[in-house]
């Protein structure tokens, strides 16, 4: 069982979160300047993802990254807001009226409590949503959320690879290069990457090494949301 520590009301703390953080961002830009205009898809506007890349600083996904691939930016091309935009939906913090992205009365009570906020969104996001949707397969079959948790709580304080993680999850048995691209994505898609969007783990990507040689290491916020079983066994961080 996941247990999670009582929140901080440390805002600084919080906004460790990137997901925490672009959802503040779109609420409050909502509750600001009013309702969004969708396009005919029920998307938000390229006007609005400019901005929100500009305003999230979302690792590896900044505007000048978005930029690098895209001659212009629509929702789908910035993945990070196109997920916010699902779970504000799914938790009815925001909805859909009239070609329209309005925030709800919840999403109001929660802006105004970003302590409350946090606590309901992150937790959703990690254990709710199924992240296999926003990736190449939606065929999500590990989700063994616990003994990834205890796995990473331990591995990941001075940092553990992609393929690390894939034989500590799996083991060590023998697989092709597409079994091992398949049981190194799906824990991409699955585990890391909603732990990095969620700010509990920092990714560092290598140059030409290929998704399984990046590593990925605990943050500071991790300490601060879990209680683990496994927290006898970490061996403090190694720092240079």
């Amino acid at each position: 069982m996941i247990h999670l520590k009582p929140i901080p009301a440390d805002l600084g703390v919080l906004d460790q979160s990137h997901l925490f953080r672009g959802a503040r961002l779109i609420l409050g830009y909502v509750a600001e300047h009013g309702p969004l205009p969708l396009t005919p898809s029920k998307a938000f506007k390229r006007v609005f993802v400019n901005w929100a890349a500009e305003a999230f600083v979302w690792p590896h996904w900044t505007i000048a990254d978005l930029y690098r691939v895209n001659k212009v930016l629509n929702e789908y091309d910035f993945g990070p807001l196109e997920v916010l935009h699902h779970v504000l939906l799914d938790m009815k913090l925001g909805r859909h009226f009239k070609g329209t992205f309005r925030i709800t009365k919840l999403g109001q009570a929660l802006l105004a409590d970003p302590p409350a906020l946090f606590a309901e969104i992150q937790p959703y996001f990690l254990f709710n949503v199924n992240h296999a949707y926003y990736s190449r397969s939606e065929d999500q079959t590990f989700s063994d959320w616990e003994t990834a948790l205890n796995i990473l709580n331990v591995e990941a304080e001075n940092g553990i690879s992609l393929g690390e993680f894939c034989d500590t999850v799996f083991g060590r048995a023998p697989r092709n290069r597409e079994q091992q691209w398949h049981a190194e994505s799906e824990l991409y898609t699955g585990t890391l990457r909603p732990l990095c969007w969620a700010g509990l783990l920092d990714e560092r990507r290598s140059r030409g090494g290929g998704l399984s040689t990046h590593t990925y290491q605990k943050t500071k916020l991790w300490g601060e949301l879990f209680a683990l079983k496994s927290d006898s066994q970490v061996r403090p961080a190694v720092r240079h």
